[in-house]
Parts: C-alpha cells; structure tokens; sequence
C-alpha cells in the first residue's frame, strides 16, 4: 500500500511540474528576455545580437536585451546560459568558433556543445576578409603571400582570442601557404582592429564587421575575401580563389540557443518569432551595411550543422596543433 501510495505522489508531482511548465509557456514572455554574448561589443557575433534584439522586441512584445559576457574563450558566457533557468529568457548568442572549437580545444570543457543548449535558430553567417596594414609592400594575396614567405616570423597577425575562428583560420591559411607569422591574441575584435590600424599587428583574418569600413576608407588593405562570392560592402576585394589561393575558404556563423531543458513550446514561440525578426526588409538592409549575412535555419537545421562541423573542425585544429596556451 506504501508503495502505491509513494508512486501515486510521484505521479502528482510530475503533473504538478508539468502544468507548471504549459502555464509558464503559455504566458511567455511576460518580463524581458536576455541575449547573452560571448564576445565584447564591435564584431560578428555582437553586431549579430543588435541586428535581432530590436526587431525581436517589436515581434515578441518585450524587451530583449544584449548582456555581453566576454571571457575565457568564450566558456563565460556558455557556462552562465547552461546553468541558466531553461524558461526561455536567458539566451545565447553563440558563435562557430566557440560551439565547434572549443571541444576541439579543451580537454575539460565545462559545458558540451550538444546536451547543454537547445537550437533555436541560425541567424547570421559571414565570410571572412584577408586585411592587412597599409604600410605593407602589397597590393595582392600574391605579393602578400611572397612577402610574408621572405620575411618568416617577422609579421604578427592578430587573432579574437585563442582558439576564435580568427585564430584557426589564420592557422589554416599558414599551413595552406606555407608562410610563417606570428599570433598575437586579443579579448575580442574591438581591441584587434585597434592594434591593426595602429599597425602593431600587421595582418587580421576577420569578419567584415570588423573590418569593412577600414579597407573601404583605405587604412587597411582588403586582400581577399575566403567565401565563394565578393562581398557587397568590398566589391573590389576579389575572392580567394580569384586571387589564386581556391584551396582556403573560412565561414563563421552565428547561431542563437536556450538552455537544454527549455520546454518545446518556448523553443516553438521564439523560433517564429525570431524568422519574423530576420525577415523585415530593414533588418535586411542594417546586415548588408554591417556586412552580415542573414542565414535563417530551423532547430532541427541548426543541430545538424552543428553535428556536421564538430567532427570537421576538430580535425582542422588538431592537424594545425592549435592549443588555447
């Protein structure tokens, strides 16, 4: 009898849980929503998080706020969203370089990639741009190539951070070349530009938004751009296989997730609403001029990339001997 009575309580406590969970659902959201980052303000992945939270408060009826977290390589931010209440409100901006790279990176990562966060949404994808310093005797990928292959170990490039999509592919293009530099880290893309313009680093593999406007006004020198079409904001920086180098191409993408957990109607409200957000046409406009491509793919979409590039990136950092040291 005492046992059908401790499984008629554990029953009611389910429900009770699970009624909980469809209220909670049902009124969401009712309060603001938070968009975590794991980077400083200037770049992809922030200029992401703004391109969604104003068109997604008008969507969803609240506030959505951006929080940057910058830290650790990214795990700061991650680890505050995975022990985050999964009821929807705090949210991650998370960023290629950490959710595949890190894995690869670290031997005790405090979160994992796939059983801490549900997928909400791809929102933005970005080539990445080949920038120099004018000071340089370049004008092409060839000359630089050339140039940095006379010069080994002379030239310094500047990375977001160990173990950033700036580090691994700029890892990537020396191993594609054979030319030799220098990585000098960052806490983000806002204090690697800085340096760059200021030529104490010479060379930065970024997105655009860190690097547009300076190679249109000219303080820097776009050399190529490592996607399969010229960028729109730099229609004069010819492709990377235009410029002779086909084999090295580099996307990085932003994508945004819940903590594992969250209930699928929550999922379900802000997946809609953030495919309503990505769809105005001024939100289109704002990424072109930012120099974001906006990507919309479902959760499931989402998971499946994820799961495809782990294993992809992985094998790209271990082959480059890539280390967060």
């Amino acid at each position: 009898m005492k046992n059908f009575q401790t499984i008629g309580k554990w029953f009611a406590c389910i429900g009770f849980v699970l009624t909980i969970q469809t209220l909670s659902a049902q009124t969401f959201p009712d309060r603001p929503i938070v968009l975590v980052v794991p980077n400083p303000p200037g770049g992809l992945v922030d200029t992401s998080a703004r391109l969604l939270s104003e068109p997604l408060t008008r969507v969803i009826g609240q506030p959505v706020i951006v929080d940057n977290k910058p830290g650790a390589s990214g795990n700061t931010a991650y680890q505050y969203v995975a022990k985050a209440k999964p009821d929807g409100y705090t949210l991650l901006i998370s960023y290629s370089g950490y959710h595949v790279g890190n894995p690869a990176l670290m031997d005790k990562l405090p979160w994992d990639p796939i059983k801490d966060f549900s997928p909400i949404a791809l929102l933005t994808v970005s080539t990445n741009v080949i920038a120099v310093h004018p000071s340089l005797p370049v004008n092409n990928l060839k000359e630089f190539i050339a140039y940095a292959k006379a010069n080994p170990g002379k030239l310094n490039y500047a990375s977001q951070g160990n173990g950033s999509v700036s580090h691994i592919g700029t890892e990537m293009f020396k191993q594609s070349t054979g030319v030799d530099m220098v990585h000098v880290p960052y806490k983000g893309s806002g204090p690697a530009i800085q340096d760059v313009l200021a030529g104490q680093v010479q060379v930065f593999i970024s997105t655009p938004p860190s690097v547009m406007q300076h190679v249109q006004s000219g303080k820097l020198k776009g050399l190529a751009v490592t996607g399969k079409n010229r960028h729109p904001g730099m229609p004069n920086v010819p492709t990377t296989a235009e410029a002779g180098l086909p084999s090295f191409q580099l996307e990085s993408w932003v994508a945004l997730y819940a903590p594992a957990g969250t209930p699928a109607p929550i999922i379900a409200t802000l997946t809609d609403a953030v495919k309503k957000s990505l769809a105005l046409p001024e939100i289109k406009e704002r990424a072109d001029v930012a120099g974001v491509e906006l990507r919309y793919l479902t959760p499931g979409a989402t998971d499946a990339l994820v799961k495809k590039e782990l294993p992809y990136w992985s094998k790209a950092i271990k082959s480059a001997h890539i280390t967060l040291d």
